[in-house]
């Protein structure tokens, strides 16, 4: 079984070594890319959870439909790894991993999926933003 020191030591590793990580309790990290994009990794096993918190769902009525309409639209067509969906108020982009069988290339493409998604889809998004 992979364990939390295997996870932390491929996070460790991500973008070329180049993430600041911050262990926020035992098995539940933040990590941040030179780019700014901050995802959190958390050990739970049988599981290993990236999430990123996107934005704040908007308070109209039209504009949450139609941002649930483009993120549904994310899903079915441009996300490889993971998914967008809603926590507490705000979107987040997911994906869960397997502990068993996971490696640290598996572990990569995740992370780099999620990163690049979101820079991808920023654009789009910021025009669902309130304020």
């Amino acid at each position: 079984m992979i364990t939390r020191e295997d996870v932390q030591s491929w996070i460790e590793r991500l973008d070329g070594g180049t993430v600041e990580l911050d262990e926020l309790e035992p098995g539940l990290w933040r990590v941040r890319t030179q780019e700014g994009a901050e995802v959190v990794v958390n050990y739970a096993s049988p599981v290993v959870i990236l999430r990123v918190r996107v934005m704040e769902v908007p308070a109209d009525e039209r504009l949450r439909a139609d941002l649930f309409r483009q993120l549904l639209t994310f899903n079915a067509r441009e996300l490889v790894h993971g998914s967008y969906g809603l926590e507490n108020g705000h979107v987040v982009l997911t994906d869960t991993l397997e502990l068993e069988g996971l490696d640290y290339r598996s572990l990569e493409a995740s992370f780099d999926a999620l990163t690049v998604s979101l820079a991808s889809h920023l654009g789009s998004l910021a025009a669902f933003r309130e304020g």
